[in-house]
């Protein structure tokens, strides 16, 4: 299943697998998507393998990281990783490195 993630990460500047229904990956849409950043979504509950999906991406503490972010193709984590790095000004910087913003 890691090789799905690797594969719809691959050459995409922001992936994020969200639910629907969940109000923390609305907020870092809501966020990455203000900085006109091109964002592409995975809704884990609408898609079919969306179950195998979630459990690949479940984190070491047993709990899924949802929304799991990438950007670069690389993962950056979850909400509250999300919000620590536009906090700390590292967020625009890192999405215009991976090509998502350009200004």
């Amino acid at each position: 299943m890691e090789s799905i993630i690797t594969r719809l990460t691959a050459d995409k500047p922001v992936v994020i697998f969200s639910k629907s229904s969940c109000c923390m990956c609305h907020t870092i849409k809501t966020l990455i998507g203000s900085f006109g950043a091109n964002v592409t979504v995975y809704e884990l509950d609408e898609l079919p393998n969306g179950h195998q999906l979630e459990t690949a991406l479940i984190g070491s503490g047993g709990r899924p990281t949802v929304p799991a972010v990438y950007i670069g193709q690389e993962f950056v984590g979850g909400a509250n990783e999300v919000m620590s790095l536009h906090v700390k000004g590292k967020l625009v910087p890192l999405l215009k490195q991976a090509k998502a913003i350009w200004v």
